[in-house]
């Protein structure tokens, strides 16, 4: 069976799908920028039905601007997130960190009698202070981010939250959003991702340096 022709231009298969996105999306609810950080997250998940579970506290978008703008490290909650994240995009060289593979890690959480990808938040120190977070994969790790906060860490500017699964995932996304801060983003329900997790930090980037050169 031959291969059937497609096109072969990458910018025009971008605006091709942004544009069938903007079209089968329900992006009503959103404010401009909330809808340009949504339509990375669809096109990433390839699933424009996402729009209608996607949560942005009124203050998310500026928070997180606010935070990039200022050079603040991005802390990730896995290496394949971290890896997503296009750093040439970042507006101030942000550092982007994630603490997973710290060889104190695994001990850590033997001791806390928790996850490796919980653990590693431990280790975020007061570093937290102002910073972007963002879960793309362990709903473990966000639980324990929320635990932390109720304990008294340093509040982060704002949170992307989008662990995915089937045991926590959904319940994690909620107590994030019922929490109210720090300023969130989440993905109600069982989907999310690494993937989408990076889209909506790269959204963001793309975000902050457009309003640099306005």
């Amino acid at each position: 069976m031959p291969v059937p022709d497609y096109l072969r231009d990458g910018e025009e298969i971008y605006r091709r799908s942004f544009s069938i996105i903007r079209a089968e999306a329900d992006l009503q609810h959103f404010s401009e920028a909330e809808a340009e950080v949504a339509v990375r997250m669809i096109h990433a998940a390839g699933r424009p039905a996402i729009a209608a579970a996607l949560r942005f506290h009124p203050r998310f978008i500026a928070a997180a601007l606010t935070a990039l703008a200022a050079g603040k490290p991005i802390f990730c909650d896995s290496q394949m997130l971290a890896a997503g994240i296009i750093c040439r995009f970042l507006p101030a060289a942000n550092p982007v960190i994630t603490t997973l593979d710290d060889p104190r890690t695994p001990s850590l959480a033997a001791q806390l009698g928790t996850t490796r990808s919980a653990a590693a938040l431990e280790l975020w120190g007061e570093a937290l202070k102002g910073a972007l977070v963002v879960i793309g994969n362990a709903p473990t790790a966000l639980f324990h981010l929320l635990e932390g906060l109720e304990g008294g860490w340093p509040a982060p500017a704002a949170v992307i939250g989008l662990p995915v699964g089937f045991v926590g995932a959904a319940e994690s996304k909620q107590a994030l959003a019922e929490r109210g801060a720090p300023p969130f983003l989440v993905l109600l329900g069982r989907e999310g991702g690494s993937a989408m997790a990076a889209a909506a930090l790269n959204a963001l980037a793309r975000l902050c340096r457009r309003d640099e050169v306005r």
